[in-house]
């Protein structure tokens, strides 16, 4: 039990990092909408049964209904679906990188919306790095189509969905002072219940013919990549503190890269690695900022706060 907290430190961000690869392999057989609305209905099964285990639902929750709807759409069905949709057409190694950026996105919408965030030559700086290693990635003077700028172009709106879902938790949602277990819970299902009216699901079975893409959407991508992975990040949160848990958040860019290029045989240009460099480098100068990189971060940290 002592390396327990370790342990699970490590494997989150295994499992996050491995999101990527199965997406990648999912869009082989079925649209970014369809493997949003399963990854969300694989992922939703253990994190009710672990809120329903911790007692963390109550009727009396549903007068703050309007907010868990605001962050069923910015914090889950639009940022899994711009995700989904990106990684579908960039190498799932890049996807990875641009999704490591969300902490860039992140502190821009909390400077915009929040008053008490001011921002500082440092967070310049930072934040300026982090994109030109976005525009290195996108590389938009190029004509050789390696990288599809759409791609790219999904990946920063899923981020800014993100970050701004934070941003929202933070304003809205953090002072209701209400069980992490049980604002997840509310968002993702609600997340399901959007995608499940507005996805088209025709030619989802298709999915099923391709035993890899199905098992990774289905255990990778959803028990472990959204359920199990809520359910760790929660625990962390408990054994080792909101700022130390959020650290995790950083490392699954690495992961993605790491399986992209020797897993899975994706070319890593020059470019690529100097934008590696560039996006990690932003993310380090925004370290002074207050707020962890993801959205899920302001939702856990309540319940450190909540009274038992």
């Amino acid at each position: 039990m002592k390396y327990l907290p370790a342990t699970v430190y490590v494997l989150l961000a295994l499992v996050w990092g491995s999101n990527f690869i199965f997406v990648k392999w999912a869009a082989e057989s079925i649209t970014p909408a369809q493997i949003t609305l399963l990854r969300v209905l694989f992922g939703f099964v253990p994190v009710l049964i672990f809120a329903l285990a911790r007692r963390a639902l109550s009727w009396s929750h549903l007068r703050h209904l309007h907010h868990f709807v605001v962050m069923a759409l910015l914090a889950t069905a639009v940022y899994y679906y711009a995700f989904a949709a990106g990684t579908a057409l960039l190498p799932s190694g890049v996807a990875g990188m641009l999704g490591g950026a969300i902490p860039l996105f992140t502190f821009l919408c909390a400077w915009i919306f929040l008053k008490e965030e001011t921002i500082g030559a440092r967070q310049v700086v930072g934040i300026l790095l982090g994109l030109g290693g976005i525009i290195l990635i996108a590389a938009p003077w190029s004509s050789d189509g390696q990288i599809a700028p759409l791609g790219v172009a999904w990946m920063i709106g899923g981020a800014l969905s993100v970050g701004s879902s934070f941003v929202y938790a933070r304003r809205f949602v953090t002072p209701l002072r209400l069980p992490a277990a049980a604002l997840t819970t509310y968002q993702i299902g609600l997340g399901l219940l959007f995608l499940l009216l507005f996805t088209d699901r025709s030619g989802i079975e298709a999915l099923l013919g391709d035993r890899r893409a199905s098992v990774g959407l289905v255990l990778g991508l959803g028990l472990c990549g959204t359920g199990f992975a809520y359910i760790a990040y929660y625990y962390l949160i408990d054994r080792l503190g909101a700022v130390t848990a959020s650290s995790v958040t950083y490392l699954p860019a690495i992961v993605a890269l790491f399986i992209g290029v020797v897993l899975a045989g994706e070319d890593i240009t020059p470019a690529t690695g100097a934008a590696v460099v560039l996006i990690f480098a932003g993310v380090a100068c925004l370290q002074r900022f207050k707020l962890p990189g993801a959205a899920v971060v302001a939702l856990a940290a309540v319940r450190r706060r909540a009274p038992r």
